[in-house]
């Protein structure tokens, strides 16, 4: 019999670029394919050939529809594949949206590169077009959640609700006879839209291979501190701005400003969602909730099925890049939400070349910012950020805000973890930067007793 292994083509060793390789004989099966972001020799990554041809994938199963997740899917389209996409049925509305917008950022990027000649490519190219992402969506395949389904030999999924973005799932993989558990990103208890994660299926895995991305500590409880930033930024004339991932975090944000503003906790200013893909990943929730779907808490659907728990009575939906240019530069105080989360491309860029040199205002990170991006270096004090190639001043307030991770910490990863029923095979520690994905790996060997390891990246195990 052939040999059943997996590989790590990504997030090994670092938080982005998921892409996990299943291989026995000619069956190969990629978990997640994702873009690598942050520091330059990740991105770059990007560029480097997979070391099989797409075109011999049997099939690719995602567990949700962030860009690190999903992002290389059309590059492997471009480059042959032609298999199925294994999604859930929000997943594949999301991913859609995820895939066309990086297509177009990436086209944009390029010619914008190419008209200021910033770019060290001659002509600066694209890593895909949006022809590519068209070819993925039409090669998706919708699963309900608890269903087993085949997808390539001696292969079968089962999704189940991740509680970590609309349509995440965990995933239980068997493969030639192995069983495997792959976590995903792992969402949270108290997501305040989301049902919380499910119960992982009680039988023997041969390997679970786990998220880490905050396995090194633990989410600090929610404190007045965006509110005071908001409050004390608009009582000074400025205006806020919150670089927020499209999917989900936006509207973890918006129904947070809607409460606080409800309350009389903050001022009731302008709010501008300003990033066409979390206004398309927006209608996706209140579809959800409309139609009550399970993956929404009931006491949500309960109370909101039918109105808009996004808008606090001041929401002004940026559609345009004209509509998005008018908020350059906000002359008086107002709440921008725009994309990306981590400043690395997109509107927000725009945004911070022109708030950043203005103490008046304060930029709020909400999320985890990776090694080497925009984000990280304002979350690291640094007094200025190159964008579109000139370095801009940083006299802006910066506050960052762990409170509104949708990730799973360490101590709830493990939590989630003990409820499987017999000790796995071996566990596999994946999508955390090298320190984070140690130390919780070391943290499952001593506190559960379990065999685990966090692979070097394009290492391969045998299962």
């Amino acid at each position: 019999m052939s040999k059943v292994s997996i590989r790590f083509l990504g997030a090994a060793g670092t938080v982005t670029g998921s892409r996990f390789l299943l291989s026995c004989g000619q069956t190969k099966v990629m978990v997640d394919a994702g873009l690598f972001q942050g520091l330059k020799e990740l991105r770059l990554k990007n560029w480097t050939p997979l070391p099989i041809d797409p075109a011999e994938l049997s099939a690719v199963i995602l567990t949700h529809a962030h860009l690190d997740h999903c992002g290389y899917i059309p590059k492997l389209v471009k480059d042959g594949f032609r298999g199925k996409i294994h999604l859930s049925k929000y997943t594949g509305k999301l991913a859609e949206v995820v895939l066309r917008d990086s297509a177009r950022i990436q086209t944009e990027d390029a010619k914008y590169a190419a008209k200021k000649g910033f770019s060290k490519h001659n002509p600066p190219q694209a890593l895909y077009e949006e022809k590519d992402a068209a070819q993925a969506v039409e090669q998706f395949a919708v699963h309900p959640f608890r269903e087993r389904v085949k997808v390539a030999e001696e292969t079968y999924v089962t999704f189940y609700p991740a509680g970590h973005i609309l349509g995440a799932a965990f995933l239980v993989v068997e493969f030639f006879g192995k069983k495997l558990l792959f976590t995903g990103d792992m969402g949270r208890e108290h997501h305040p839209l989301l049902a919380p994660p499910e119960d992982i299926p009680q039988q023997r895995y041969d390997a679970v291979i786990t998220e880490s991305t905050y396995g090194d500590r633990e989410h600090v409880q929610p404190s007045t501190n965006f509110e005071q930033a908001i409050t004390q930024t608009i009582q000074r004339g400025g205006s806020v701005l919150i670089p927020a991932f499209a999917v989900d975090r936006t509207e973890v944000i918006l129904v947070e400003i809607r409460e606080l503003m409800e309350a009389g906790r903050i001022p009731r200013v302008p709010v501008y969602a300003d990033s066409p893909m979390a206004l398309k990943a927006l209608r996706f929730y209140r579809e959800a909730i409309d139609e009550g779907s399970a993956e929404i808490r009931p006491e949500i659907v309960a109370e909101w099925r039918g109105k808009d728990p996004f808008n606090p009575g001041t929401l002004v939906e940026l559609e345009t890049v004209e509509q998005s240019k008018t908020i350059n530069n906000p002359k008086s105080p107002c709440i921008i939400i725009s994309a990306s989360g981590m400043a690395t491309g997109g509107r927000v860029v725009h945004h911070l070349r022109d708030m950043l040199p203005n103490q008046l205002h304060t930029v709020i990170l909400v999320g985890f910012q990776a090694m080497g991006t925009r984000g990280r270096r304002l979350a690291d004090g640094e007094q200025e950020v190159k964008m579109h190639g000139v370095f801009v001043p940083v006299k802006a307030q910066i506050e960052q805000m762990g409170s509104f991770s949708v990730h799973a910490d360490a101590d709830e990863l493990v939590d989630w973890l003990k409820t499987i029923s017999e000790e796995p095979g071996q566990v596999l520690v994946v999508h955390g930067e090298a320190g984070a994905a140690d130390v919780f790996s070391n943290r499952i060997r001593t506190q559960l007793g379990w065999k685990s390891h966090a692979p070097e990246d394009g290492e391969a195990v045998e299962l």
